[in-house]
């Protein structure tokens, strides 16, 4: 048996990942993975306010390439 989290456990863990550097990236990846209902799941100030600050301390900017 395969385990799925629910979509909010994705969005946390996407959030989280240092991958995704606002919320739209995260709804973003979370239909590219298949997720359905998103912005009625994602909605409100409360869930978008945690989304957005795990987003903003988290995210890692990508390393310039060196040349």
């Amino acid at each position: 048996m395969t385990f799925r989290p629910t979509t909010i456990e994705r969005a946390y863990q996407l959030a989280e990942s240092g991958e995704c550097r606002t919320v739209g990236d995260v709804k973003k990846q979370l239909a590219a993975e298949g997720f359905v209902g998103i912005q009625d799941q994602l909605y409100g100030a409360t869930i978008t306010a945690a989304l957005r600050q795990r987003c903003v301390k988290f995210y890692k900017a990508e390393e310039p390439a060196e040349g």
